[in-house]
């Protein structure tokens, strides 16, 4: 299994039990910490790759494949993984657009894995970087982000939630 601190980002904080013992040694670890953990089913058949969806609105609008380096198994950039654009099955790109809104999120970063029952919901991101999303598929997606805002703001419907 993979057991992940919940604050962690960039790969920090996620560590691969490969035993239940170790599973447990960890897991006692990061409770004796106070920290927050979350706990996953490890897919093999990934093979150290997961997918990242950039989901604006009802629609994916950029994809990416993230590869670990050799003998990792996590695909984080920043752990030296590498990204190259990726073309979704339908099954992803409906479950990449089904997580970011039962999360209530109009802009996501979705994570899945291809597992050999489906795909599979890793993570489902805030507040997603973009730098190697953009370099992956060359999509501006800044521009997408600012266009759905401009299509779906209604002028003069917010107000400021503090009293002065």
């Amino acid at each position: 299994m993979v057991i992940k601190l919940l604050e962690g980002t960039q790969g920090i904080g996620v560590v691969l039990a490969e035993t239940y013992q170790a599973a447990k040694s960890v897991i006692e670890a990061f409770r004796g910490l106070n920290a927050n953990i979350l706990v996953q089913e490890y897919i093999k058949e990934a093979g150290g790759s997961d997918i990242r969806c950039f989901v604006i609105g009802d629609r994916v609008v950029a994809a990416m494949k993230r590869q670990a380096v050799e003998g990792e198994f996590r695909s984080n950039l920043h752990r030296g993984g590498k990204a190259e654009k990726v073309k979704l099955t339908p099954e992803e790109r409906l479950t990449a657009i089904r997580a970011a809104k039962i999360m209530g999120l109009k802009v996501a970063g979705v994570d899945l894995l291809r597992s050999n029952h489906g795909p599979v919901v890793m993570e489902v991101n805030s507040s997603p970087g973009l730098e190697g999303i953009e370099k992956a598929t060359e999509v501006d997606v800044p521009s997408r982000v600012i266009e759905f805002l401009e299509k779906n703001s209604t002028k003069g419907t917010n107000r400021d939630r503090i009293q002065a």
